[in-house]
């Protein structure tokens, strides 16, 4: 079944179902390192993470885009023009947006509208669901309905995404 291509679309130009993977990919790809960035962290009235959140996700940002390049290159067996760098640029944007909901709950404790403790297990929560609603984005862009099976594939992700970060944590930290 081809992909609707008013369903790949960034304002009036299509995405083609490469450039919706990528996307895909580093929104599912920030999420989890912002999750596994958030899961250690330590909060207290002074100090709640933002700027290991932040931190993560440009880093991760960088990282990937740079990767992501050299790749293509490969690919290609050319040198990328301009517009493909931007192009790269922009399906590695969700790994920037990966950080913003989490840091706006983060948020929320530093200027005292929280606990930093509830704020932090919210903005926890939070990726998880991002996380775990990816298949609804999916199905979306196939241009197929959520079914049941759409959200216990959700809850699923969701789960897989929480080994994950544990595996990391315990690995890394």
């Amino acid at each position: 079944m081809s992909t609707p291509s008013f369903l790949l679309t960034r304002q009036r130009h299509p995405l083609s179902p490469s450039s919706a993977a990528s996307r895909i990919s580093a929104y599912v790809y920030g999420n989890i390192l912002v999750l596994a960035a958030l899961v250690p962290i330590t909060t207290s009235p002074e100090y709640v993470g933002i700027a290991i959140v932040l931190g993560t996700a440009l880093s991760t940002f960088i990282a990937h885009v740079f990767a992501e390049t050299v790749a293509q290159a490969v690919r290609s067996g050319e040198q990328l023009t301009r517009s493909e760098r931007i192009e790269e640029l922009r399906d590695s944007v969700p790994i920037l947006s990966s950080a913003v909901l989490p840091c706006l709950i983060l948020l929320t404790a530093w200027i005292g509208w929280l606990e930093p403790r509830t704020a932090h297990i919210l903005a926890e929560v939070a990726v998880l669901v991002r996380i775990g609603s990816t298949i609804f984005v999916v199905r979306r862009l196939q241009g197929r309905r959520p079914t049941t099976r759409t959200v216990v594939t959700a809850i699923g992700l969701a789960l897989v995404a929480t080994v994950v970060v544990i595996v990391k944590v315990i690995l890394t930290h």
